[in-house]
């Protein structure tokens, strides 16, 4: 991971209890970076400073939402959701990475990449909301019978696309990075000029594996014909999704295009999405956001 876990002012949402609790989880964060890079610090000591994180994560989580109903907070019930969701989901799910890794320096990565990068964009949009400094992000809670059906449709097109068996990580991707990945944005066109734009993103490590697979062969870089095969499955797999994905038969590909993490980054942080998965294969992770216009 690149970037240190640091404070600044732009963190504050004018909430003394909260404020203080989020600088002290970017302190763990930040001394769990420092765990990680000191090969002496061993195996044990990442394990329990995670499990630190964790507990102190779910504590904060707690006084948050009793704050929320003491001001009566409008958005409260997706706002909890979304705790829900990395407390129950997230979290859950990499710690069976760790744990079935022996806490590899890979694994221990993506636990802290994505944890610093679930704050960072929790914060900035999520909790400044609940001061009225920005807008709530979620304009649904796509919860219920369609996002089971979603997810249930989704698990099974990559377990059959990827041959790998995959799990849901959060129902609420929120544009954290997770690694180097091929990012693809697909945009579909309706007779009646409806527009709904997908954008999957696949980790590095997880294109290599279902390419290399494909060709019976190793491969190491992405070089154009691993990304162009990438944007192929990613076209396969809304294939397979069909109505779930609400792309009907009078929907067409308008267009395909590689984008930077950037440029998704950017679209992610301006708009609003239907549907934002974040999805575990064990050999990488997946990303598959959908938004209708």
């Amino acid at each position: 991971m690149s970037k240190e876990a640091e404070w600044n002012k732009r963190f504050n949402i004018g909430v003394d209890s909260i404020d203080n609790a989020h600088r002290k989880l970017f302190s763990i964060v930040q001394k769990l970076i420092h765990l990680s890079r000191d090969e002496n610090n061993g195996q044990w000591a990442c394990a329990e400073g995670i499990k630190f994180f964790k507990n102190y994560t779910s504590e904060h989580f707690t006084d948050e939402e009793a704050y929320m109903q003491s001001i009566g907070y409008k958005g409260y019930e997706i706002h909890k959701r979304l705790h829900d969701d990395m407390r129950y989901k997230t979290l859950p799910a990499l710690e069976k990475d760790l744990t079935r890794s022996n806490y590899s320096q890979e694994s221990i990565q993506h636990f802290l990449g994505i944890c610093l990068g679930w704050l960072t964009t929790h914060i900035l949009i999520e909790d400044r909301a609940i001061t009225g400094k920005i807008r709530n992000k979620w304009k649904t809670d796509n919860v219920g019978a369609d996002m089971n059906a979603l997810e249930t449709a989704l698990i099974l097109t990559l377990q059959e696309v990827f041959r790998l068996q995959t799990e849901i990580v959060s129902e609420h991707y929120s544009g954290e990075y997770f690694g180097a990945s091929l990012i693809i944005r697909l945009t579909y066109v309706s007779t009646d000029e409806k527009k709904v734009r997908i954008f999957m993103i696949m980790e590095k490590s997880l294109v290599l594996r279902v390419v290399s697979a494909m060709l019976d062969m190793p491969l190491t870089k992405m070089d154009r014909l691993v990304m162009n095969a990438g944007k192929e499955l990613a076209l396969s797999i809304v294939k397979h999704l069909g109505i779930y994905c609400r792309l009907p038969a009078h929907y067409q590909l308008e267009s395909s295009h590689f984008i930077t993490p950037e440029q998704f980054r950017k679209t992610f942080y301006l708009e609003i999405f239907d549907y934002s998965l974040l999805l575990n294969t064990g050999y990488g992770y997946f990303a598959f956001c959908v938004k209708s216009e």
